[in-house]
């Protein structure tokens, strides 16, 4: 095993990656901090009120504000006809929908931008052919997944409009952050792929810990757009107890019929779930680094384990303060921000390990 390992140290040591191969792994590093950044956009436009402020979607023309004092009545008046302005924001002032409009706008554009950085990235690596076969097929895959998550936004947005409503459905918004969670995580994956030797080999069971905790990581970030959808942090503010207890009567956490709508709408059992998930993927994460510590000493697996398992425990952390502070907006960004970050630390991890 030794030997083993002090031969792909060699590798490593004398590795060129193939013609092309770096650019295209910076581009797709690029694609994913722009996808990070969406996501925290997309964060602090949901934490202000803001996701519902522009009524229309419009992929083209929808890229130009309003640029004169009329184009600002119009857009206002068309905020005034929802219900979350008659609900919620009755007597906002203009300067008060302006604030929300631009919060809005910004998380718009930035997917328009990427879309923009995707296709003329795409289009100029495949001519000069340090795009092509499979990986060029990869890529557009998930391109095309990123088309589609441009019209899963839009439906969660028109779900906010409807009679009653006052913000976004959460079921929807937990589609739109787990597509934003999928789409990172590969390009992620991919890029930490390109131009890199084999590394060290890992055991099958270390490949499998590593999949579970992506996988969880994955379920987390989707439970916690629930947490956020339904508001359940700002409903139990206290930890680890819910209403006084760990594990919180069925009744409370089954109390909405039919049963099956209490795993969405009741604030009680979406935010114990998330804490449930929470404790497991800390408690997989530590067995995964303290079995990569046994079987694969001193690698940079073995150190990757390590720090994931470190960066999980610190997102709990952040996670409890978030709650008990009633989801301050830069505690809220925070959390959100650094579950993204876990998440692609959790996902190189991953991808590195199928290189052994």
């Amino acid at each position: 095993m030794r030997s083993s390992d002090n031969s792909h140290a060699h590798l490593d040591a004398s590795y060129v990656p193939p013609r092309g191969q770096n650019l295209v792994r910076a581009w797709l590093f690029a694609l994913a901090g722009l996808v990070f950044l969406m996501v925290l956009v997309g964060g602090a436009t949901r934490l202000t009120g803001s996701g519902l402020s522009i009524t229309e979607w419009n992929p083209i023309m929808g890229a130009i504000p309003p640029l004169t004092d009329q184009a600002w009545l119009e857009a206002f008046e068309k905020y005034k006809a929802i219900p979350q302005y008659k609900l919620v924001n009755e007597g906002m002032a203009l300067g008060d929908f302006k604030f929300i409009f631009w919060w809005e706008w910004s998380h718009r554009q930035l997917g328009r931008a990427m879309g923009l950085v995707f296709a003329l990235g795409f289009v100029g690596l495949l001519s000069t052919g340090r795009l092509h076969g499979k990986l060029a097929l990869k890529v557009l895959g998930i391109g095309l997944l990123g088309g589609l998550q441009g019209g899963i936004g839009w439906v969660m947005v028109k779900s906010g409009l409807d009679d009653g409503m006052t913000a976004v459905a959460p079921i929807k918004l937990m589609f739109h952050l787990t597509m934003a969670s999928l789409i990172y995580t590969l390009i992620v994956m991919l890029a930490t792929s390109l131009g890199r030797p084999r590394g060290e080999i890992a055991p099958l069971a270390i490949k499998r810990g590593a999949n579970v905790v992506m996988g969880l990581a994955l379920l987390q970030i989707a439970l916690g757009a629930l947490v956020a959808g339904s508001k359940a942090g700002l409903t139990w503010n206290t930890w680890p107890m819910i209403d006084g207890q760990f594990i919180p009567h069925l009744d409370l956490l089954f109390s909405v019929t039919p049963w099956i709508e209490n795993f969405v709408d009741n604030t009680a059992l979406v935010q114990f779930d998330h804490r449930m998930t929470a404790y497991l993927l800390l408690a997989v994460a530590l067995w995964h680094s303290f079995r990569a510590s046994q079987t694969m000493p001193e690698t940079s697996a073995q150190k990757r384990a390590v720090v994931n398992a470190g960066l999980i425990g610190t997102q709990a952390i952040i996670g409890i303060a978030t709650l008990l502070y009633a989801v301050p907006m830069w505690l809220g960004l925070l959390h959100q921000a650094f579950a993204f970050v876990v998440l692609g630390m959790v996902a190189v991890h991953r991808a590195a390990l199928a290189r052994g």
